[in-house]
């Protein structure tokens, strides 16, 4: 009789442990669409911003501080991550990893040198902003170029190193099946993997790249807006502008949260999910129906970093405002020209168009 009974209950263990593998083979191909049209959106919109940053950059922005260092830096960042865009889009329309595993590797460390190469760099300007209006002249020494160009290339050398090491070291690039030529690409590491590296590189990442930095962001914030509410502020600083700092804050912030917090709070639990750490099939299917969307909310930085460029830097602002109206009054003066030219002689008409384009032209060099 207890033979019986042990034999039953060890057949209904079998029974539950069979039924739990099974819930817990979920199908999440639904990421594949969701991906390949939030990626080709993000990559259209991030070409264009960024196309535009450069341009600003390079081209109209004669005043250098240490702000736009870091916005140059994070420029690079995410122009970088916009190109390696399009052999991502290819692989979830396909569903197959055509380009080889070396391509892989690179993609994988772009979008990790992406992603926080872009919190660091916003962490930075966080600082910056911090020391600039709690410590106006205590920092005046330590807020310099140089230092932001130390700053910059210390960044670097963390994300390019933490990125081409998981890119590389991990074996991003998996067969589908023991039959299949398809390939799978920065997705389906096997469970020997996620115990052995990758659940130690995730919570790395995550306390270097993000939670250390996210606690930066909200004290800079946190202390920034104590000091906007100090009366001696406006005595002591004279020319702050309360309304543009504190929207600045809130542009930062928001856009902060919205990319970087679903994305690395879910990718935590992914790594315990899958390391074992979190069993259950209800927290597996939570953490893997949330990913995808993390993922495509966090791929859009590259498209809302520019927004930042312009709510944060007055120089840029201005050099786009200046930009806009020398392009207006040159069209305006262009259509009035046309309007006056069939009342002019020929030969006055190209004098007042070159005149026109040198009046233009001048005025841009000024930006």
């Amino acid at each position: 009789m207890m033979s019986n009974t042990s034999l039953l209950i060890s057949n209904m263990s079998a029974l539950s442990a069979t039924q739990n593998l099974t819930r817990c083979e979920r199908n999440d191909d639904f990421k594949y669409p969701l991906y390949s049209a939030v990626f080709s959106l993000v990559f259209v919109v991030g070409l264009i911003f960024n196309m535009v940053a450069v341009y600003i950059f390079a081209c109209t922005l004669k005043v250098r501080n240490e702000t736009t260092t870091y916005m140059i830096n994070l420029v690079v960042s995410d122009s970088l991550f916009v190109l390696s865009l399009p052999f991502r889009i290819v692989y979830f329309v396909k569903k197959d990893w055509i380009f080889g595993s070396v391509l892989c590797k690179i993609s994988v460390a772009l979008f990790y040198t992406n992603m926080y190469g872009s919190i660091l760099f916003l962490t930075c300007i966080s600082i910056d902003r911090f020391l600039a209006i709690v410590h106006p002249f205590r920092s005046q020494t330590i807020r310099t170029r140089r230092n932001a160009k130390l700053a910059c290339c210390a960044v670097w050398v963390m994300v390019l190193s933490g990125g081409i090491a998981t890119g590389f070291n991990l074996d991003t690039t998996s067969p589908k099946n023991a039959n299949a030529s398809s390939n799978y690409c920065f997705e389906n590491y096997s469970k020997s993997q996620w115990k052995k590296e990758l659940s130690k590189v995730v919570m790395f990442i995550e306390t270097v790249g993000f939670i250390l930095p996210l606690l930066l962001n909200v004290f800079c914030s946190v202390m920034v807006l104590r000091t906007l509410r100090n009366p001696q502020t406006i005595s002591r600083g004279g020319n702050l502008n309360k309304a543009k700092i504190l929207r600045m804050i809130i542009v930062h912030i928001l856009i902060f949260c919205f990319c970087f917090i679903p994305y690395n709070v879910n990718l935590m639990f992914y790594a315990m999910v899958r390391s074992k750490v979190l069993p259950g099939c209800i927290a597996e299917d939570v953490v893997r129906t949330i990913y995808p969307i993390a993922l495509c909310i966090a791929v859009t930085n590259c498209c809302f970093d520019p927004v930042i460029y312009y709510f944060t830097s007055e120089t840029i602002q201005s050099s786009i405002k200046r930009k806009s109206t020398v392009w207006y009054n040159g069209t305006r003066r262009f259509d009035r020209l046309q309007m006056d030219s069939p009342q002019s002689s020929p030969s006055t008409a190209p004098k007042n168009l070159r005149a026109l384009r040198s009046t233009v032209f001048n005025d841009e060099s000024t930006v």
